[in-house]
């Protein structure tokens, strides 16, 4: 076997694991962030705030699996493993809903307790979410994709929707004050 050969079989299992890695951790992010965002809908006694938030978190968590789901793809991991991480994706808003439900009678969400284990929680959830996006997700497809590089066209589409991606998330959360 050619020293080179050998060299790639490295890289290629070095890859591999990183992506497992960042793979599993992002889906803790994901996970951390449907279960609070589920007690919060399930502890929500308001009606006319339970429509539109059934609706954000439907969309909220189908953009969340397509995400999550190409990415444990492309990790490679056996079918056993894929199943798995996708059950645990798939109950964690219902598990959620279900703990917001049972304390409902009891939960103040306006309580110092609970504000802080919330925050925390979401705090947490958002750190990972957004080293993950960052370091992981546009650093490789902007500095790695050698059709973007060589492509100064392609690259102002790509920082435009970019930037206006993120300005529909601000008005987005504008929208949800």
């Amino acid at each position: 076997m050619d020293p080179s050969d050998e060299m790639d079989l490295n890289c290629f299992s070095c890859q591999s694991m990183r992506n497992n890695k960042y793979v599993q951790v992002l889906e803790l992010g994901i996970i951390v962030h449907s279960v609070i965002i589920g007690v919060s809908l399930g502890a929500c006694q308001n009606l006319h705030t339970i429509k539109p938030l059934v609706t954000a978190v439907s969309f909220h968590q189908f953009f969340e699996g397509i995400g999550l789901g190409g990415c444990i793809y492309q990790a490679k991991f056996s079918h056993k493993t894929m199943a798995v991480m996708v059950g645990f994706f798939s109950m964690t808003s219902p598990c959620g809903i279900g703990v917001g439900i049972a304390i409902s009678n009891t939960y103040n969400e306006n309580s110092p307790t609970s504000l802080v284990v919330e925050g925390l929680l979401l705090s947490a959830s958002a750190g990972i979410l957004i080293y993950m996006v960052l370091v992981d997700l546009l650093a490789a497809d902007f500095i790695n994709n050698a059709k973007l590089i060589s492509n100064p066209k392609l690259q102002l589409g790509a920082n435009f929707t970019l930037l206006l991606g993120a300005g529909f998330m601000s008005l987005l959360a504008k929208l949800g004050d």
